[in-house]
């Protein structure tokens, strides 16, 4: 599996704490210094602007996706190298996926948490087999993480959903599993998915 556009679900605030913007940067320089490129909501907000911008400043393209209604409020950036308009969110997530090799969770509110659930249940049924990396920066994710765990342990989800995404504690961590990952063989089967 050859891995090039990594999606990045980010937040798109201005109001964070540094230390997020911080690991966003560092992600951003570290996938434009191995060859990646990025795609990502297309707006020069938040977290996702700041990996963005750093991917862009060192070598790697931009792939900005905006559903209209944000575009039409005046969040559209003119620094993608492209950029695809989409008529809805349900719209701009299937272009991600579909433009997309790989997916990094960031810090984020209700939409990148949508985003990044609604990926691993595309994984867990078969219909990608896409690394799917969540960036716990400043233990952000800590709280969902068990959450997660707890879903399987009480089996809402087969154990082996835990294969489905990889946890990193620093952006280096998350380039190094894109580095290595592995692309799964085989589709789930029926009883992977529903026996517990």
């Amino acid at each position: 599996m050859t891995i090039k556009r990594v999606c990045v679900f980010a937040s798109s605030s201005n109001y964070l704490d540094e230390i997020y913007y911080k690991d966003s940067k560092e992600l951003g320089k570290l996938l434009g210094q191995n060859g990646y490129d990025i795609v990502y909501g297309g707006s020069t907000l938040g977290m996702m602007w700041a990996c963005a911008g750093e991917v862009q400043n060192n070598g790697g393209k931009v792939y900005g996706v905006m559903p209209q209604r944000l575009a039409d409020m005046g969040c559209k950036t003119n620094n993608c190298d492209e950029f695809f308009m989409a008529k809805g969110m349900r719209d701009r997530k299937q272009k991600m996926d579909d433009i997309s090799d790989a997916v990094i969770a960031l810090a984020g509110g209700f939409g990148t948490l949508e985003e990044l659930t609604e990926m691993i249940v595309q994984k867990q049924l078969g219909y990608n087999k896409k690394p799917i990396i969540i960036l716990n920066t400043n233990g952000f994710y800590d709280k969902l993480i068990e959450f997660f765990e707890n879903i399987i342990n009480e089996k809402f989800a087969n154990k082996i959903s835990k294969d489905l995404y990889y946890i990193a504690n620093t952006p280096q961590q998350a380039l190094e599993y894109l580095q290595n990952y592995k692309e799964p063989i085989n589709l789930p089967s029926k009883h992977e998915i529903y026996t517990r």
